[in-house]
């Protein structure tokens, strides 16, 4: 056959092959997409650069979440960036001032007592107020002794503790562990108020609180129903005969009393037995001049 004398008006499509035909001449606009069969597109043959970005038709805020999850995603905050976070609207604001935030409050010096950052509600289960600033030691002078640049240190934040202790007894009735260390200013009357209103507190530990005295010990003995841990540290005007009364009548308290009845309580000196011990003390001074 001559191929010269072959007509193509008399050609029959439905003879041709498939497979020998060109994809670049064949046209997109003839294709029947219902003929075409999903079944055989293979995601793993598609080039991602010829993909068209799809927008998301649904964008969620922060604010559109519901109370349970913001409370989760507020609780890996510290007390700072809580508030900080609800300056922002009327939504963050509601969630940092529920109660139900606020289980856990712990401070390092009374000056963060003053701070605006933190809620006090019926939620509060822990409450630490740990000081370990040298300045602790200037508190733990007994008064009779300090100088006035001392007492006017003091006077600066003497009250901070006894004060937000007076809120957290009115507040927080479901406290159930509160530690106090460096807190050289509060008394026997502050740990008794915290004694019968907070009547779940399950575990008190006080740690160089000099003004702790065996009253406390007698309120623990008759208000801490709930009570099973108690630790007195360094309380040096804590004596063993307290103690012995604790462990007699409470003697389901783990009781730990590290130093405190050893030391030195605070016995203001008799001006009268002072003047003789000091010309003693003249008098041998002169001896050995």
């Amino acid at each position: 056959m001559d191929p010269s004398n072959m007509d193509p008006s008399n050609m029959d499509p439905s003879n041709m092959d498939p497979s020998n035909m060109d994809p670049s001449n064949m046209d997109p606009s003839n294709m029947d997409p219902s003929n075409m069969d999903p079944s055989n597109m293979d995601p793993s043959n598609m080039d991602p650069s010829n993909m068209e970005h799809v927008e998301p038709s649904l964008k969620l805020s922060i604010t559109q979440l519901n109370q349970e999850c913001l409370l989760h995603l507020f609780s890996f905050l510290d007390k700072e960036s809580r508030r900080s976070l609800s300056l922002t609207c009327c939504r963050l604001r509601d969630v940092y001032l529920d109660p139900c935030l606020w289980t856990l409050l712990q401070f390092h010096s009374p000056s963060e007592l003053r701070r605006a950052n933190y809620v006090l509600g019926p939620s509060l289960r822990r409450l630490d107020i740990t000081w370990l600033s040298s300045r602790v030691k200037v508190c733990n002078v007994e008064d009779w002794l300090k100088t006035q640049f001392q007492k006017d240190l003091c006077s600066k934040h003497d009250t901070l503790v006894s004060k937000f202790l007076e809120r957290v007894c009115s507040m927080c009735p479901n406290l159930q562990f509160l530690t106090l260390s460096g807190c050289g200013h509060i008394s026997d009357q502050e740990v008794t108020r915290v004694l019968q209103c907070c009547s779940q507190l399950r575990c008190l530990r006080l740690e160089n609180c000099v003004r702790v005295t065996d009253r406390t010990l007698q309120a623990l003995v008759l208000h801490g129903a709930a009570l099973h841990q108690f630790t007195v540290d360094f309380c040096r005007n804590v004596t063993q005969e307290g103690l012995l009364v604790v462990r007699e009548r409470r003697p389901d308290i783990r009781l730990s009393a590290e130093r405190s009845a050893g030391m030195i309580p605070d016995i203001k000196p008799d001006k009268k037995t002072q003047r003789p011990l000091r010309r003693t003390l003249l008098q041998k001074v002169l001896m050995f001049s």
